[in-house]
């Protein structure tokens, strides 16, 4: 989730930042350029008062016009910067240097025409820094009796003015990276602050639907909204867990009050079979079914109590543990003449030594019900190939379930139809699948080509995660 929540916020911050250091940089370009540009003014102003005394037809006209000219070679000297002042008629009054002359056209002869009809030149256009070869061009009024005799005009190089809105910018682009570096840093702490409750309640889901019936999120962190929902979670889980206990409790306490009548109309039978001729059929009938009933209600007991204990994990030598699975039925399977071998290497996982011994105990009996006299059963024990668990892998040469058949093996009282005439309550799967899950295992089924049955069982090979510690 937070891949998806942290580059949504992180484009949102960016857009605020781009929305607020755009116009901040236009704006600093502005003014930038406004100052140069009251600078150019005072300066023509300058010039403009200067020129004032200069007349073509009063004495002392040359010595006036000699030093305006050497007040503008200087000017330019110094500053890099053309200035002229020029009549009406665009004839030259002083120039530096003594060459340049009014533009015909461009920003240059708009100035001048302003400044003709006695108005300051408006604010050239904006100068950015990409434009190398740009210029400001102002013009100004030369008043003399209340008309206007010349135009002063200066025209400015702009490449101090890009530097500086250049500097200018470069700070902007620093303080923006220091606010988005800042910004993301803060995504960081928000989204973990307002994700982790939700991974954990994610986590601790999964453990319930998996049988982990005791996993509890702990409501200390995060949003409030999410903090009560913690704590309704906790509450649905509470009640769940006491719904599920309430049916165990049932399961067992009917399974265990089942078994002292059924022993006894068991023993009833016994008796009056003695009454009855020997081989009688119906009494055979019966005693079968009873003795069936009998192993149905220490199947539920089974169930229910592997239901309701937990899981005592500590790290297990799952290869030892199976091989000595394997000897333990290897008497069953050749009174039943089926080879039972085992490939069993020495691996490591974390199990309860007991359940797992069960689940084993389950699977091998399965396969040797299923195969035939003369086919074999194989056991083989290995690290799965991404080595996150061990799998012992128990196949038979038996006939194997169809794939209907394969989807429904392991629910609770399923049997398939083919053996019905096999003996079993379609619970021992079951009991098997709980088991494993309880330590974090689990249990798969998969056809055995060319036929038969292959059952793999899962132990994880990680210690259990402390999901209390965790949250």
């Amino acid at each position: 989730m937070r891949t998806r929540l942290l580059p949504l916020l992180i484009i949102l911050m960016a857009g605020v930042l781009l929305a607020l250091g755009f116009p901040l940089a236009a704006s600093l370009a502005a003014s930038e350029q406004q100052r140069v540009v009251v600078d150019r003014l005072d300066d023509a102003a300058r010039f403009a008062a200067l020129a004032q005394f200069v007349s073509e037809s009063s004495p002392g006209t040359d010595e006036r016009r000699t030093t305006l000219s050497g007040e503008l070679a200087s000017y330019h000297d110094v500053y890099g910067i053309r200035a002229g002042i020029f009549y009406r008629d665009n004839r030259s009054m002083a120039a530096a240097p003594e060459d340049w002359t009014v533009p015909f056209e461009g920003e240059g002869r708009r100035a001048f025409n302003e400044a003709l009809v006695g108005r300051r030149s408006h604010d050239p256009p904006q100068v950015w820094p990409w434009q190398g070869h740009a210029r400001l061009t102002i013009a100004s009024p030369v008043v003399r009796d209340g008309d206007v005799v010349a135009v002063v005009v200066t025209d400015s190089p702009t490449g101090d003015l890009r530097m500086r809105i250049l500097r200018g910018w470069s700070v902007i682009f620093a303080g923006e990276a220091a606010a988005m570096l800042l910004a993301v840093g803060a995504a960081f702490r928000l989204t973990g602050w307002v994700l982790r409750p939700v991974r954990v309640l994610d986590s601790v889901t999964h453990d319930i639907a998996t049988g982990r019936m005791n996993s509890r999120v702990a409501a200390t962190g995060g949003p409030p909204e999410l903090r009560r929902l913690a704590l309704s979670f906790n509450e649905m889980a509470d009640n769940v867990e006491e719904a599920l206990e309430q049916q165990r409790a049932f399961v067992a306490d009917a399974s265990h009050q089942l078994r002292n009548p059924l022993a006894a109309l068991l023993l009833r039978i016994e008796l009056l079979a003695l009454e009855l001729p020997e081989g009688n059929a119906e009494i055979a009938s019966v005693r079968t079914e009873g003795k069936r009933l009998a192993q149905v209600l220490d199947d539920l007991l089974d169930l229910a109590l592997a239901e309701h204990a937990a899981a005592e994990l500590r790290l297990t030598d799952v290869g030892a543990l199976t091989d000595e699975r394997v000897a333990s039925w290897r008497p069953v399977a050749e009174d039943k003449g089926v080879l039972l071998s085992g490939e069993c290497a020495a691996v490591t996982a974390w199990a309860d030594p007991v359940a797992l011994s069960s689940a084993l105990d389950a699977v091998i009996d399965n396969a040797l019900k299923f195969t035939p006299a003369g086919e074999e059963v194989t056991v083989s024990v290995a690290v799965s190939p991404g080595g996150e668990s061990v799998d012992v892998v128990v196949a038979d040469r038996g006939p194997g379930l169809t794939e209907d058949e394969l989807a429904r093996v392991g629910d609770r009282f399923w049997r398939s139809g083919r053996h019905q005439n096999i003996k079993g309550s379609g619970l021992g799967l079951s009991i098997t699948r709980v088991l494993l899950t309880a330590g974090g295992g689990g249990i798969a089924f998969a056809p055995n080509k060319p036929h038969g049955l292959r059952v793999t069982v899962t132990v994880p090979r990680h210690a259990p995660i402390d999901r209390d510690r965790e949250a």
